[in-house]
C-alpha cells in the first residue's frame, strides 16, 4: 500500500508516517499543497491524507485537484475544524473519508486501510452490462430497457457484481459489501437474493454460479 501524507504540521507529519510505515505502508510525506499536487501528478497513490489547513494550496485545492485529474487516489481529509457543516463541506468536495483533530493514530491508521481496500476511485455513477443498466444516484436499474422493481438489497448485490466488471464475487464479499456488520456470516440471506435478482433479471440468465467460489456477472455461454 502506498499513502501520501502532506500536512504542514512536520512533526505530527513525521509521526504519522513513521506510524503508517510500521504498518507495512509506503509513506511519502510533503508539508504543503504544492507538493501534494506534484506527487500525486507522478506517483500512484492508494490513499492520500490530505490536512485541510494547509497554507498556499489547501488540502481542499489539493483534493480537487486530485478529482478532476481522475488519480484514481482515495482521499482523508483532516482538519480541526469539527463542525458538522465542515464535515459535510469536506465530503461534499469529492473526498472519500473526513478525520478531525487531534485524533488518536489508531483510528487514522484504520481510516486508511479501509479506504485502500474499496473498490477503485472511477466507478461510474452508471454501470452497464449484457443489457443491465444501474444508475445508482436515480436508484434504478433496467434490463434491455425494461424497469426493475428491485429491492435495496437486490440493488446492492447488483451493483457489486456489475463492479466485478466480469469477475468472480464470492459469497462472503457479497455479504460484506452489501450487508451490515450485524449480517449473520453463515444465513443464507446471499443466496436468496441472487436467487430473487436472477428471477427479476429474466432470461437469458446473466448470473452464473461458480462452484465452490461464488458469482459471476455477464453473459453466459451455452458450451
Amino acid at each position: 500500500m502506498r499513502v501520501l501524507l502532506a500536512d504542514d504540521e512536520v512533526l505530527l507529519a513525521d509521526t504519522v508516517a513513521e506510524g503508517l510505515r510500521k504498518l507495512a505502508m509506503a509513506v511519502d510525506v510533503c508539508y504543503d499543497g504544492a507538493g501534494a499536487i506534484e506527487r500525486l501528478g507522478v506517483n500512484r497513490y492508494d490513499v492520500a491524507v490530505l490536512d485541510r489547513d494547509m497554507p498556499g494550496a489547501t488540502g481542499d485545492a489539493v483534493c480537487r485537484w486530485a478529482i478532476d485529474a481522475k488519480v484514481g487516489t482515495r482521499i482523508l481529509l483532516l482538519t480541526a475544524a469539527s463542525g458538522i457543516r465542515d464535515r459535510v463541506d469536506g465530503l461534499s468536495l469529492g473526498a472519500d473519508d473526513y478525520l478531525t483533530k487531534p485524533f488518536a493514530f489508531a483510528e487514522l491508521a484504520a481510516r486508511v486501510q479501509a479506504l485502500a481496500r474499496r473498490p477503485p476511485v472511477g466507478t461510474p455513477p452508471v454501470l452497464e452490462s449484457a443489457g443491465v443498466v444501474l444508475d445508482e444516484p436515480k436508484f434504478r436499474a433496467f434490463r434491455d430497457g425494461r424497469l426493475l422493481d428491485l429491492t435495496p438489497k437486490e440493488f446492492a448485490v447488483l451493483r457489486v457484481l456489475l463492479q466485478a466488471d466480469g469477475a468472480v464475487v464470492s459469497a462472503e464479499e457479497l455479504l460484506e459489501k452489501a450487508w451490515d456488520e450485524h449480517a449473520d456470516p453463515f444465513t443464507n440471506a446471499v443466496r436468496v437474493a441472487v436467487m430473487t435478482l436472477r428471477r427479476k433479471l429474466g432470461d437469458p440468465p446473466v448470473i452464473a454460479t461458480v462452484p465452490r467460489v461464488g458469482y459471476r456477472f455477464g453473459e453466459i455461454s451455452e458450451a
